[in-house]
Parts: structure tokens; sequence; C-alpha cells
């Protein structure tokens, strides 16, 4: 039996598959769930809705994990092929105790993983992560007996649901690309449901991923969007990653926008109908939200919290906020425009019910935003076990600048926010941010400046000298 126990991370657990976990690693893993839910629920049989992904070994590790959760008395329901949102709208639709997506989402071909879920439309936080991993590892088991069942065409039910809700009125014509990971199978069909025209791009199923990792973050994915829209004269381009909870729009001109600026332009065209609203962001996010016109007329209000859809997840949850929007494309709408999950799907409906009201194309109504420099998420290579030690490093480190009033491009820190890593806001509104990644053996760090380019380099180089003088840090995935 084998089970890495650094698998178990800050929110969803991930492994490569043979090397770090194998199948009997993966019943464990199930034991240790099904004692989790039973213990949570105080069911002696909770039902569990079980889904995977289209990776060639997600079935028979969700094979694996079902036979775990049914012998501690869990009563399973399998829901086959499905997006880790058909998974928690399932919660909902069927009432289920409790869900577990098998997927590794964007990671490449070799990852596995499992999404988990007790309290409808919330995903694990760390405090029951660290349960888990505490069940599992030391085998704390509860035995019993659960049963196991199959529900034929769930697909329909999620993607109806989406689609009677939201019709729109206006043709509009988007490129759909699924990186030939799953959500090839349900976001074609839906988009063109509520009356889209859509341009397929890679959406049939192939888990070897062979053109790029199926990420709304990935520049690869990106600009091939970009490149159908402007062959295709498309209105705006979607990009759904390998299970279908993030979203990435490329505008009618097959310019990038960010999610974080996509969230804005939801958040404003909602605001109106929706004052007193609140909005959560996490900390990648652009610093457009605090001064934001149309919010602040709207008395809507935006908290930065931590990065990872289970944080902002929880967060939206308990602030009873409207939407919740992170940078990497996870956007989370509250009643009455969701449950409070993640759906890359609703997300890019959200965008055209914006194109529809505004009337106007993508590309005016970003143009309507102040002009910032934002660089992409860069991820340098740092191992897991010392990441978050030289991220506290860094904490200090910004903290002591500040007080020694250190100038970065000239400009003094006017604040410092440490929920999840360091964010530290210079007198210009521009920023940098420093902090681990919770899913890979990296750190994450982004730069935003409203002045300039070349401010956005500038600050990106300050803190890459400061990660280079820690002597603990790799190469970077891409670099500004």
């Amino acid at each position: 039996m084998k089970i890495n126990p650094n698998g178990f991370r800050e929110y969803d657990a991930r492994w490569i598959y043979e090397k770090d976990i194998d199948l009997d690693g993966i019943t464990d893993l199930g034991k240790g769930l099904g004692s989790q839910i039973i213990s949570h629920t105080k069911k002696t049989n909770p039902r569990v809705i079980v889904g995977h992904d289209y990776r060639s070994y997600s079935e028979a590790i969700k094979k694996a994990l079902i036979n775990g959760l049914a012998s501690t008395g869990c009563n399973v329901e399998d829901i086959g092929l499905s997006l880790s949102p058909a998974v928690y709208f399932a919660q909902f639709n069927l009432n289920s105790d409790a869900i577990a997506m098998v997927t590794a989402s964007h990671n490449e071909n070799g990852w596995t993983g499992v999404k988990m879920g007790i309290k409808k439309g919330l995903t694990h936080a760390p405090e029951e992560m660290s349960e888990l991993k505490e069940i599992t590892l030391n085998k704390k088991f509860i035995n019993g007996k659960g049963s196991i069942k199959k529900i034929d065409n769930f697909k329909n039910v999620y993607s109806n649901d989406l689609i009677k809700k939201n019709k729109i009125n206006k043709k509009i014509k988007a490129v759909v690309a699924c990186g030939n990971g799953t959500a090839g199978v349900f976001a074609p069909e839906i988009l063109r449901g509520i009356g889209c025209e859509v341009i397929e791009l890679d959406c049939n199923l192939d888990w070897s991923f062979p053109k790029y990792n199926p990420n709304p973050e990935d520049l690869e994915m990106l600009h091939a969007i970009a490149k159908a829209v402007k062959e295709n004269n498309a209105d705006v381009g979607f990009g759904f990653d390998g299970d279908g909870d993030r979203c990435g729009v490329i505008d009618d001109k097959g310019n990038e926008i960010y999610s974080d600026k996509i969230g804005l332009l939801i958040a404003r065209n909602l605001a109106s109908k929706h004052q007193n609203s609140k909005f959560v962001v996490d900390v990648k996010s652009t610093g457009l939200y605090v001064k934001d016109k149309i919010l602040l007329e709207n008395n809507c209000k935006t908290i930065y919290w931590k990065t990872g859809h289970s944080h902002i997840k929880r967060k939206v949850n308990l602030e009873k906020a409207l939407a919740g929007f992170e940078k990497s494309g996870h956007f989370f709408f509250n009643q009455p425009l969701g449950y409070g999950y993640d759906d890359g799907i609703n997300s890019a409906i959200q965008v055209c019910h914006l194109l529809t009201n505004q009337n106007k194309k993508m590309s005016e109504i970003i143009n309507e935003l102040p002009k910032t420099y934002q660089s992409p998420t860069m991820a340098p290579f740092c191992k897991d076990e010392v990441k978050y030690k030289v991220v506290e490093e860094m904490v200090k480190k910004v903290e002591d600048l500040k007080k020694q009033n250190i100038k970065i491009d000239n400009l003094s820190i006017a604040e410092v926010l440490t929920v999840n890593g360091v964010r530290f806001s210079l007198t210009d509104g521009s920023w940098g941010l420093i902090r681990a990644s919770s899913n890979k053996p990296s750190l994450v760090v982004v730069t935003e400046s409203p002045t300039s380019n070349e401010r956005k380099k500038n600050i990106f180089n300050f803190i890459d000298k400061l990660l280079q003088e820690t002597g603990k840090i790799g190469e970077y995935d891409q670099k500004i």
C-alpha cells in the first residue's frame, strides 16, 4: 500500500498515480473519507455522490475510492463521467450528505486527486484535510456496510438546470476551448443550449492532452483561443480547465483578459440589480475593486481573501456574498445566481449575460476599466517541505522594509496584507504578491501596476531578488 503524505494538500488531495499512491492507497483514502463523513454527519449510512474526470486511470481510481467509502458504511451514488461543478450540483439536486470528485484538474497527465466536501456547496478546508490525513495514515477507519449504485444521465440534469435559467436573446458567437479535457462533453452543448453560436476548439476527449494542459491560465491555451476568435470573427472566447470549475476569457479582438478583471466586470454588471452586495476576491486579484466607482455607487463591498477555491467558497458562504472571483478563473455565484460553488460554465454564462445587457463588444466593455499592467501568475519551483518557511521569511522581510520605509521603484509601501502569503501595495496602487502554491511544489508571484509596465517589471525584479537570496527557489514556469 502506497500513499505519500504530501499528497494531502491545503484543500484537495493530489498525487502522481502509482509513483506516490497506488490503488490500495486510494481505497484507504476512501475509508478515511468515509469515516470522516460518518463522524461529521452522525449517520451510519450517509449518501455520498462520486464522479470522475476523463483520464485513462480515473475510473479505476474512482472504483478503489468507492470500495473504501462503502466499506465504512457510506451509500455511494456514482454519477459517472463528470465535471467538479456537476458533482457539487448533484449534492443539492439529490440532497446527499457529501461528495467526492476524482480529478487532478489541469495537472499534467499522470496526476490524480480527489476534491471532496461534506457541507453543501463547500469543499474541504485545511482543517478537514489535516483531519482526513490523520484518519487515513493512522488507519482509524469505521467499519460498516454501505451500498453502491449508478445514476445514469445525470449530465443532462446538470446541463438542463443551467440552460433553462439562462436563455439569452442575443446571438453571441463564442469559441469554446476545452484543451481535450472533460469540459468538452459539457460546455459546447450548454452554451448552445442558452443560445450561443459555438465554435469548438479541442473539445474531443483525449486524456494525453496532446496540445497543452487544459488550464485557462496557461498562455499557450490562451493564445490558441485568441487565434480562433480572430479567425472566426467571434464575440468572445472561453477556455475551460480539466474539470470544468474554471473559465478563462478572450475578448473579440483576441486579447486575453485576466479573470480578476472579468470578475470586476461581472460585479459591476450585477451591482445595480443587487445593491449593498459583498464580493470576495483572492489576494492575486487586481487592486481596482477597492476604488471602483460603480461598486461604490451601489454600496458594494469587496473583501480580499486567501487564494484557493476552498477558501474563497467558504468566505463567500460565511459573508453571504453575492459572488466570489479568483484570479485563476474560479468564480463562485451565490443565490440567486448559483449555489455558491465554482462552475466554469456558469461563469461563461454570466459573461454572456454581461454582453447581452451592455450591448457592447467585449473589448469596449473591458476598455471602460482603468488600465493596469498585470503580470501572469508566475511559479518558481520551491520544495513542498520548505515553501511555507520561505513565505514566512518573505512576510517578515516585507514588514521590515515597510517599517524602515525602504522604497521599491522610488515608492513607499502603503499597505501589507498577510491573509495569504504577503501582498504589499505601494502608494500609487501598484502591488506585488508572494505566496505558497497550495497544490504544487512552488511559490506564486504576481505583480500589477496602474502606472506603467515598467513598474510592474521592477516590482517583479525586486521580489525575484528577495527570493533568489533565500537560495531555496528553482526555475520559474513562466516569467515576465
